[in-house]
């Protein structure tokens, strides 16, 4: 059974970082894309970072482009998203989610989609 967890949310000042963490069990990360996500309140769910099978490229939104950046621990099958120079508009659940082919695609197309992690960024 697949299953991905995330962790290291919290409540982090503005200006402030955060690493989460996506550790998976069931299936290898290595030959996956994998999707970060996040969910704000109020907010459509978004899309803002996908790492391609074998990490062959990276993307990330505009919105978290030049703050946030991606890095695999593979001994532990584990992915992170750094979060640096954090902002209010930031705060939402931040979920991971992984499919087996190249590339990510929308939420829903995903294979598999962990059940998130709270980030507060706040004074």
């Amino acid at each position: 059974q697949v299953q991905l967890a995330e962790s290291g949310g919290g409540l982090v000042q503005p200006g402030g970082s955060l690493r989460l963490s996506c550790a998976a069990s069931g299936i290898t990360l290595d030959t996956a894309a994998i999707g970060w996500f996040r969910q704000a309140p109020g907010k459509e769910r978004e899309g803002i970072s996908c790492i391609t099978n074998r990490d062959t490229t990276t993307h990330f939104s505009d919105s978290v482009k030049g703050r946030f950046t991606f890095a695999r621990d593979h001994a532990k099958n584990t992915v992170y998203l750094q979060m640096n120079s954090l902002l209010p508009e930031d705060t939402a659940v931040y979920i991971c989610a992984i499919r087996s082919g190249y590339y990510c695609k929308t939420f829903d197309a995903m294979d598999y989609r962990g059940k998130g992690t709270l980030v507060t960024v706040s004074p």
